[in-house]
């Protein structure tokens, strides 16, 4: 098909049907009533839609790094009492001598 023999015959066919001068009733009120109607956007719904996309992601993420440190820990950390380290540390203060700063 000859693209420029079709563009010739197109455009003297639009040249013999004028368009009419004369513009439907309300047509400017229809036309500004279809603009006034775009969608609401909602900041909120859109983090609220982002956030739950997220959720599967990041519980996947969370719970392979839990089991890796559990097996990795397990195997190369000496067996402790991790209760008797957490007391040591926050009662480490109460055994040194010092005095007591009351102005605070």
């Amino acid at each position: 098909m000859d693209f420029s023999e079709l563009h010739r015959k197109l455009i003297a066919a639009a040249r013999k049907d004028a368009p009419s001068d004369k513009v439907p009733l309300s047509f400017e009120k229809r036309i500004m009533a279809h603009l006034g109607r775009g969608p609401i956007l909602d900041d909120s719904a859109a983090w609220a839609n982002a956030l739950w996309r997220a959720l599967a992601p990041c519980a996947t993420i969370m719970v392979l790094l839990i089991a890796w440190s559990v097996f990795v820990g397990q195997a190369n950390a000496p067996v402790t009492d991790l209760g008797q380290d957490f007391d040591n540390t926050v009662l480490a203060a109460v055994g040194q001598d010092q005095p007591v700063d009351t102005t605070w």
